[in-house]
């Protein structure tokens, strides 16, 4: 892994707990301390194809964990190799975003409810242009629980059944560590 990435990946993890420690996030800022990461590790971090879906302006339910629907575009997939094979994951944007700059990337693996948050992390991932393709940057060190994970009173997407790995994703947001007595 090169010092250039794991040192991005720290600073994006630092700026992240600083900003909820002042209280512009989810978690009691009082007493906190930082949320719990796996080590950063390149080998989860990828540059694929957009696979367009034909019409991204389709509207896809996805399910929440308050079950009040949230409709997105089903915008494309992405193909993923991941240690146990190929997977395609969908990847959604706003409705009405005809060029997103990112996409949003719900998912589960076999780390949820165990190391990770049951219902599943996110992904924001980057679009960029490279010739006359468009490649997505999933890079699972960004994972993150939703803000569902921290207490009542958020509505979060819940990840499709396409989106569920069978791979353990030992990559970005887990869940504390708590030591044995």
């Amino acid at each position: 892994m090169s010092a250039a990435y794991q040192a991005a990946v720290l600073d994006f993890r630092q700026r992240k707990d600083a900003h909820f420690a002042a209280g512009r996030g989810p978690v009691q800022a009082e007493g906190f301390t930082g949320l719990s990461y796996y080590p950063p590790d390149q080998a989860w971090a990828f540059q694929v194809l957009l696979h367009a879906a034909p019409d991204a302006t389709v509207p896809f339910t996805l399910d929440t964990n308050t079950g009040e629907p949230r409709t997105m575009s089903a915008y494309g997939t992405v193909t993923l190799p991941l240690p146990g094979g190929e997977h395609t994951l969908t990847v959604f944007a706003p409705l009405g975003e005809e060029t997103p700059q990112r996409v949003f990337l719900p998912f589960r693996d076999a780390t949820s409810g165990s190391e990770t948050y049951g219902a599943g992390r996110y992904l924001d991932a980057p679009l960029t242009a490279l010739d006359s393709e468009v490649m997505v940057d999933v890079d699972f060190n960004m994972a993150y629980h939703p803000y569902c994970a921290y207490g009542d009173g958020w509505t979060c997407p819940l990840p499709p059944t396409g989106n569920r790995l069978t791979d353990a994703v030992r990559a970005g947001e887990r869940l504390p560590v708590v030591a044995s007595p």
